[in-house]
């Protein structure tokens, strides 16, 4: 992307206006996975007393103004299009909410400002999730200060919607700050609901900033190989006795914990004691922790139908091939001919194969000495909301090996830990072959078509035309050879013919 064209891209921005923090995200492009490009919180607690007083805490409405009026101007510096304000449970809830509401629109003129009712919450938030995870089946749970928001999530669209008054700074005040009573007030709460059960055998979706302290706390108290929340996933047993420890825990006992915000302390044992509850209440068999919510939600609202219909995982690996690759026109030629090594692919990893493919030249301006733990490090780690753990791992490991890496090396060894056997196998066989195919081809379609591979019983022959400026140098025999010992063949090479089809 050149500087032109990434200073033209349409940008825009929006406010998350809670109970407890207040977030302003600014986006760019177009796109199936949104690009944050800004990212700032404050935390207000406008909701703090609005159980006992029923209105907004008067110096949080004080801080709103100045932090408000900061966002605004950030939003026009970048050159925003759009500055939506959404605002949830703690303004639509308090007393004096509308008038909150006129003082932020004579003060913030030019701004959208929207207070959401708990069912469009929910729904932004259900758009959210499918965002970041097209194939969610079961009950959503978003938390905030104010309020908890739970949908049925099936066939890509939300079922059914219910708003509970189980935000973390609502639920302290409703039980007197007292974690035990907390319990009572959160079963009776959620009896209401009767639909959950129908989330029995399935997954509980976590969404919000509470939630994902617990899931990062539950990370280093595991050892767990990749920090990143979005779709980290643990079994029902593992969240009860997580939300258990949490909810049953001294402050003191919290305090001491490694990676606990100390911002989070007094909300962390009222989320737990919601998440045992939604446990029990839907029978959920694994809980999945998501970084998008309502704010991706409301971004992917006002994408066009095309993008939003996007494989995010192939839309995501097509953005690199544009931004980083060398040729956008090489990756659907590596796509057919690796295919023949893997014959017996299912629709899931022949859709990795194909997002590493794309993705399999995102070294190239990198250091020589450094690309493949560079590229290794970028894939593991990047931002993309459709890659789950699984597929971070794959990816990173193959495109790792495709740049030459020793399969042993310690750099690769949060990818190993994450796949089985076969997953990272096959990460093995694609990262070989691709190196070969780049070796072959510099990385130029019009070269690789002048080569082709292909089984013949025990033999993996490579086909070369020598007359399109292909051979079989010590470098494409030593790599030829990896690959047909990593798939255990004889590897043969053949410069007659290339075959067609």
């Amino acid at each position: 992307m050149d500087i032109q064209s990434s200073l033209s891209a349409p940008r825009c921005a929006v406010v998350d206006l809670g109970s407890n923090s207040v977030r302003l995200v600014v986006y760019e492009g177009h796109t199936r996975n949104p690009l944050a490009i800004f990212n700032e919180k404050a935390v207000l607690r406008l909701g703090r007393g609005l159980q006992a007083t029923g209105r907004l805490n008067e110096d949080g409405v004080d801080q709103a103004l100045t932090v408000l009026h900061r966002y605004q101007v950030v939003a026009q510096a970048m050159r925003a299009e759009q500055l939506d304000i959404l605002a949830t449970a703690a303004v639509r809830d308090a007393q004096n909410g509308p008038e909150f509401v006129a003082l932020l629109r004579s003060r913030l003129p030019g701004s959208s400002i929207r207070v959401l009712s708990g069912a469009e919450e929910a729904e932004y938030s259900a758009l959210g999730l499918l965002c970041g995870i097209p194939e969610a089946d079961g009950i959503l749970a978003g938390i905030g200060g104010g309020s908890l928001e739970l949908v049925r999530i099936a066939n890509g669209r939300s079922e059914s919607v219910e708003t509970l008054l189980l935000g973390v700074i609502r639920l302290a005040e409703r039980s007197g700050y007292d974690p035990e009573r907390a319990r009572a007030v959160a079963a009776a709460d959620f009896d209401q609901v009767r639909w959950l059960s129908e989330g029995e055998g399935r997954d509980l979706y976590l969404v919000g900033g509470a939630w994902r302290a617990l899931a990062r706390l539950h990370m280093l108290q595991v050892g767990y190989p990749l920090h990143m929340v979005h779709q980290y996933t643990i079994g029902r047993d593992e969240a009860r006795e997580l939300a258990t420890m949490i909810a049953t825990a001294t402050r003191r006992a919290l305090e001491r914990l490694p990676g606990v915000p100390r911002r989070r302390i007094d909300d962390l044992p009222y989320a737990a004691v919601v998440l045992r509850r939604a446990l029990r209440a839907t029978g959920a068999r694994r809980v999945v922790f998501s970084a998008t919510g309502l704010r991706e939600g409301w971004f992917m609202q006002r994408m066009p139908a095309d993008i939003r219909t996007e494989d995010p995982l192939l839309a995501a690996a097509r953005y690199y091939a544009c931004r980083l690759g060398r040729d956008p026109a090489l990756p659907p030629a590596l796509i057919a001919w690796t295919e023949m090594l893997f014959p017996q692919e299912t629709p899931e990893t022949r859709r990795l194969r194909e997002a590493a493919c794309w993705m399999s030249d995102l070294g190239s301006r990198d250091h020589p000495e450094f690309r493949a733990e560079q590229a290794f490090l970028r894939v593991l780690r990047q931002p993309g909301l459709g890659f789950d753990h699984h597929a971070r791992a794959f990816l990173a490991l193959a495109i790792a090996l495709r740049y030459d890496a020793e399969a042993d090396t310690e750099f690769l060894r949060p990818a190993r830990l994450l796949l089985d056997w076969a997953s990272a196998h096959r990460a093995v066989v694609l990262g070989t072959a691709l190196r070969l195919a780049y070796t072959l081809s510099a990385g130029t379609p019009d070269l690789l078509a002048g080569t082709a591979l292909s089984i013949e019983g025990s033999r993996l022959v490579l086909w070369l035309d020598q007359q399109r400026g292909v051979f079989a140098g010590d470098t494409v025999l030593r790599r030829l050879d990896r690959l047909a010992q990593e798939i255990g063949l004889e590897a043969v090479i053949d410069t007659v013919r290339v075959p067609v089809g």
